[in-house]
């Protein structure tokens, strides 16, 4: 009997050890992003602080790290990046409403699926003729940059596919007759089209879509156990539950999970977000949510502020250094910084944003959105800076550069005594100018998942679906953020003009 106690053992001790070596293949804290400019009913941010982050999504992925008992650590990510950020290990998994597609399927893995659903044709209420996607013919139809939807629009042919990077705007322009259609996700139709009295839901479900966790391919423990987790809470009716919260069950969801028991959970989600968003609202309660977007808004103005002043100092010494280069240097030296302004100045900001953040990793270079977002903007702008210098230099009268020269200075001496301060005082104007610029360029790092003042913007008024009235709160913001370095400029400008100063002591 006791060889029968020592097997026992040891197979219970082994079982064990092989789960806490799976186990430790699952990070704690499980990082996981998307991003809450999708809004409704995916990811979407709030002014509420006990409840910041909210959607169905949001309750999925909770409820799968219940099941696998770690933390959750979520990191904002801009939708079209979400793949390029997963296999760059910025993050551990990504749900978004990614469709799972055999492209993608190439690049990650995916769990098994957590919701189906399809493509919802959508008109203006008034509007007949266009009940499916052959009506659509040499018309204009929109939909969202990258989604399922418009490949199908491009496979169909014959059709002007309008791309949009956010729903609301599909829609408005939907009302407003500049498409004739829009082609989007079920679950975005019910959420955007069909409270919209402009608007109507047409025609049969088009194509048939499929809802996956994307995973690092390397990491194939965690796609185990999200499996497992998504499989247990589908089981257990933690899924259904969720789904009929936010008005997401379908006879397609119920064709998907052999689940055709009536709902006995009221949409409580999906009527909280009817009620957020529609009606008109008094001043009052309108003065009274803008107040409550200020922390959010003025974390988000910090964050701007830290990047754009990081980067503007970047661009500054590297600016000098590659005027000076430019034209002081030998032929190589010179041709080399020419080289550098010419590729930068002749590139979009985006890519090489891009470039640093996505395409580096795949050289074994890695920095954080951060330090990559500051070196972006940085390097962009001391392209242009370098030109600014060299400009300022030039309109130094050479006669100055003798005159030092014959009172005993060297070529070194006299450039930093009496070429440079003159050349700075004629560069700071356009200085100036650049760096109100890089402030509203730093926007374009929220493509590298960093979370400043733009991006802020879209997140709030995607939720409260309030584009109007919280532009004109973050333009004021801009506004107010460039005003104060305006100012110090003129003021140095003053203290730097000789010839103002002379008329007035002549005077």
């Amino acid at each position: 009997m006791k060889w029968i106690f020592y097997f026992i053992f040891i197979s219970l001790a082994s079982s064990s050890l092989f789960c806490s070596q799976s186990l430790a293949k699952i990070p704690n804290p499980l990082k996981w992003a998307a991003d809450t400019e999708s809004g409704a009913p995916f990811a979407m941010i709030t002014n509420d602080s006990k409840n910041p982050l909210i959607g169905f999504e949001v309750e999925i992925i909770q409820a799968i790290s219940e099941e696998l008992g770690v933390k959750l650590e979520f990191v904002q990510n801009a939708w079209d990046g979400l793949i390029p950020g997963l296999k760059n290990n910025n993050y551990d998994l990504a749900i978004n409403g990614i469709e799972i597609t055999p492209d993608r399927q190439a690049e990650v893995s995916f769990s098994r699926p957590y919701y189906s659903t399809f493509e919802q044709l959508v008109v203006r209420s008034n509007q007949e003729g266009i009940e499916s996607l052959g009506d659509c013919k040499k018309k204009k139809v929109g939909t969202l940059k990258f989604s399922l939807a418009q490949r199908i629009l491009e496979a169909e042919g014959d059709i002007e596919v309008l791309t949009y990077e956010s729903e609301v705007a599909a829609y408005s322009d939907l009302k407003n007759k500049r498409t004739d259609a829009v082609l989007l996700d079920s679950p975005i139709a019910i959420y955007y089209a069909k409270p919209d009295m402009e608007l109507k839901l047409v025609g049969s479900p088009i194509g048939q879509i499929l809802y996956g966790i994307a995973i690092n391919k390397e990491n194939k423990e965690l796609g185990k156990a999200v499996d497992k987790a998504l499989k247990k809470i589908s089981e257990n009716g933690k899924l259904r539950e969720i789904l009929d919260r936010w008005n997401l069950w379908s006879p397609v969801m119920a064709s998907y999970l052999n689940d055709q028991l009536p709902s006995r959970t009221p949409p409580v989600a999906y009527q909280e977000f009817l009620q957020r968003n529609s009606g008109e609202k008094t001043i009052t309660v309108k003065l009274k949510q803008y107040y409550n977007f200020l922390p959010a808004l003025l974390r988000g103005a910090l964050m701007t502020l830290k990047v754009s002043l990081a980067g503007m100092f970047i661009a500054i010494i590297l600016g000098f250094i590659l005027a000076v280069m430019k034209i002081y240097g030998s032929s190589f030296i010179s041709w080399t910084a020419t080289f550098y302004i010419e590729i930068i100045r002749g590139t979009p900001l985006l890519i090489q944003l891009f470039f640093i953040f996505y395409g580096l990793p795949y050289l074994g270079i890695k920095f954080s959105p951060f330090v990559a977002g500051i070196l972006g903007l940085g390097l962009n702008y001391a392209a242009y800076e370098a030109e600014n210098y060299r400009a300022g230099i030039f309109s130094v009268p050479k006669a100055q550069v003798e005159a030092a020269i014959a009172l005993g200075m060297n070529q070194r001496q006299a450039l930093f005594h009496v070429i440079l301060p003159q050349a700075f005082r004629i560069a700071l104007p356009p200085m100036t100018n650049d760096f109100i610029s890089l402030l509203k360029d730093s926007s374009l790092v929220s493509a590298i998942t960093m979370v400043e003042l733009t991006k802020v913007y879209g997140q709030l008024a995607s939720t409260y679906y309030d584009y109007f009235g919280t532009g004109i709160l973050v333009a004021s913001i801009y506004l107010f953020l460039g005003l104060p370095f305006i100012r110090i400029a003129r003021y140095f400008e003053r203290k730097l003009n000789v010839e103002l100063k002379e008329k007035k002591m002549i005077g």
